[in-house]
C-alpha cells in the first residue's frame, strides 16, 4: 500500500501570534496562580501591591516587583494577559527569551519606580498615588506595548470598540493620550500613572538614549567589550607590538 501524504496547508489553523513560550508560560501561569491566591487571601494585596508611602517609609523595596503579578478582577488579568501574548510572543521571537524578559521587567518595575515618585509631586495627584495600592502588569505591558509599535510601527491594531485598524504607532499614541488623561482626572482602578511610566521607560530603553543598536540591546556586553579592548591596547604598548608591514618593510616589528 502507497503511503499517505497530507498537505500542511490543507488543516493548518492559527490564532494569534502563535504558540506560548516556556518564558511566556511561566509569566502567565505565574500571574494566573497569583491571582487565585488572592482571591483565597486578600492579604496579599495589601501585602504585594506597590504603595508608595510602604515603599519609602518601611522600605517595602519588593513591592516594585511583587505589585506586577496581582490583578484587581477577572478582565483586568484576561486583558493583561491577552496583550502579554499578543505582543510579547511577537517580540520575544525577535528579541530572544533573555532580553525579552529583561525588557518585561526593566519597564515593570521602572513604571513602579516612576509611580513611587509621582507620589512625591505636591499635587492632588501625588497625594491620591501616595496612599493607594498598584498592582497589574499593566506597566510592563504599556512597555511591550510602546517596544511593539517601535519595531512594528504600520502593523493595524484595534482600538476596542471602534472596528477600524490603525498603525500601531497611532494606537500608541492615543492609549497613551486616554492614560495621561486619566491620570490628571483620577479616573482608574489602576494608576494609569503607572501605564505612562511603562510608555516611558520602554522608549527610553530602547530609543530614549539614541544608543548604538549594539548597546541599547546588550549594554554589559558592551561595556565587557570595551574593558577587553582597553586591556588589549595597554598590552600591546607594554610589549611593544606593532603591526605587520610589507615583506621588505625591516623598521616594523611583530612580537
Amino acid at each position: 500500500m502507497p503511503p499517505r501524504y497530507s498537505s500542511p496547508y490543507a488543516s493548518s489553523y492559527s490564532f494569534g501570534p502563535g504558540p506560548l513560550s516556556s518564558a511566556m508560560k511561566a509569566l502567565i501561569y505565574t500571574n494566573v496562580a497569583v491571582f487565585f491566591a488572592q482571591f483565597f487571601v486578600p492579604a496579599l494585596t495589601f501585602a504585594f501591591g506597590l504603595r508608595p508611602a510602604a515603599v519609602i517609609g518601611d522600605l517595602f523595596v519588593w513591592q516594585l516587583v511583587t505589585y506586577m503579578f496581582l490583578h484587581g478582577g477577572m478582565f483586568h488579568i484576561l486583558f493583561n494577559m491577552l496583550f502579554l501574548w499578543m505582543l510579547g510572543t511577537e517580540l520575544e521571537r525577535v528579541w530572544g527569551t533573555r532580553y525579552f524578559l529583561k525588557f518585561y521587567f526593566v519597564t515593570g518595575i521602572g513604571a513602579g519606580i516612576l509611580t513611587v515618585l509621582v507620589s512625591l509631586l505636591p499635587f492632588a495627584l501625588g497625594a491620591q498615588i501616595y496612599s493607594a495600592v498598584t498592582i497589574g502588569a499593566s506597566g510592563a505591558i504599556y512597555g511591550l506595548l510602546m517596544a511593539y509599535a517601535l519595531y512594528f510601527p504600520n502593523r493595524p491594531m484595534y482600538l476596542f470598540p471602534f472596528p477600524v485598524p490603525m498603525p500601531a504607532k497611532v494606537f500608541v499614541l492615543i492609549v497613551g493620550a486616554i492614560a495621561f488623561y486619566a491620570s490628571l482626572a483620577g479616573g482608574g482602578g489602576v494608576a494609569n500613572a503607572t501605564h505612562l511610566g511603562g510608555l516611558l521607560v520602554g522608549y527610553i530603553y530602547l530609543r530614549g538614549l539614541r544608543l548604538p543598536v549594539r548597546l541599547r540591546l546588550h549594554p554589559w556586553a558592551e561595556v565587557k567589550y570595551r574593558y577587553v579592548k582597553w586591556r588589549m591596547d595597554r598590552l600591546r604598548r607594554k610589549f611593544d607590538v606593532h603591526q605587520g608591514g610589507r615583506p621588505n618593510d625591516w623598521n616594523r616589528r611583530v612580537h
